[in-house]
């Protein structure tokens, strides 16, 4: 059962080929790749691919740009197969990934998400350890060194303390993900508010702690960039609320309760002002505030 794996492409062409070259570099050939081109302004990722020349992988541009969202909800639309990776064309598969995930999903085939073990690389490919990776991986995310199977409010709440999954490094199952949609009017807090609503309705996610994958982090990332002017906590706040309605419907008071506190969307933007300050940027610096002390 090969995996369905999907790049919705807008970007660095030379991370793009990176990206490539670590799927065909896997130790397990039971993979398909679609390429889903963003409406990117050069064609050379299109004539890369193409160049390749392999029957497992396909390319498809689109003939104008439709933005994030709407480029992964056409991936999950063309997937095939049972299992789903909607990989970001930046970030590196490890030669085992894909054999991991195979492995994962023949155990544990209910689980709807599996989260395998990721590493963080920066802009040069190098190996980093971030605070925030630090605290996702060693504060936030529940501990053990052997898969574990979670679901309901226990991880709904967890989640809401703070997000420590890797979106591009997440495999589905195609029929969960398939059940719910992405929210309009999220851009930067798409992947949780989808896997968010996937908990709500009862799906399991696996934590696989085998690590397969590494996560590009850097300065020029939309999310990176939306910190320091506060606007990605905008959203974060508007989407909180959200989870706390859902979580208030379904009785989950933790959950409800970890949503209205969102202590490390809150930390984090609190550790933020002093480099807004520094940038006499005090309209950030006041955005940032009120979400680190509002309600």
């Amino acid at each position: 059962m090969p995996l369905d794996i999907f790049i919705p492409y807008w970007g660095d062409p030379g991370y793009m080929k990176e990206t490539v070259d670590s799927v065909l570099a896997q130790t397990s050939d039971d993979w398909l790749l679609t390429v889903v081109d963003d409406a990117y302004s050069s064609l050379e990722i299109q004539d890369y691919v193409t160049g390749l020349n392999d029957d497992r992988i396909k390319y498809i541009r689109k003939e104008n740009n439709e933005g994030i969202t709407a480029n992964y909800r056409t991936c999950v639309s063309l997937a095939t197969e049972e299992i789903i990776v909607i990989l970001g064309c930046d970030d590196v598969l490890l030669p085992n990934y894909v054999e991991t995930i195979s492995a994962a999903h023949a155990r544990f085939p209910n689980a709807a998400i599996i989260q395998p073990g990721v590493q963080v690389i920066d802009e040069n490919s190098v190996v980093v350890k971030t605070m925030v990776d630090v605290i996702k991986q060693r504060v936030v995310r529940p501990h053990g060194n052997r898969p574990q199977l979670v679901s309901g409010e226990s991880i709904a709440a967890n989640l809401m303390h703070g997000d420590w999954l890797y979106w591009p490094a997440l495999a589905f199952r195609t029929d969960r993900i398939r059940a719910v949609d992405f929210r309009d009017g999220f851009p930067i807090i798409q992947d949780l508010a989808l896997i968010m609503d996937m908990i709500y309705a009862g799906d399991q996610l696996l934590i696989e702690p085998t690590t397969c994958f590494s996560y590009r982090r850097h300065s020029k990332s939309a999310s990176s960039s939306k910190l320091i002017d506060g606007s990605r906590f905008i959203g974060e706040r508007d989407y909180f609320a959200v989870a706390a309605a859902q979580a208030h419907e379904l009785g989950w008071k933790k959950a409800e309760r970890a949503a209205k506190l969102r202590l490390t969307s809150r930390a984090y933007a609190l550790a933020l002002v002093p480099k807004a300050l520094l940038s006499r940027d005090t309209k950030a610096a006041g955005t940032l505030a009120r979400h680190a002390f509002g309600s």
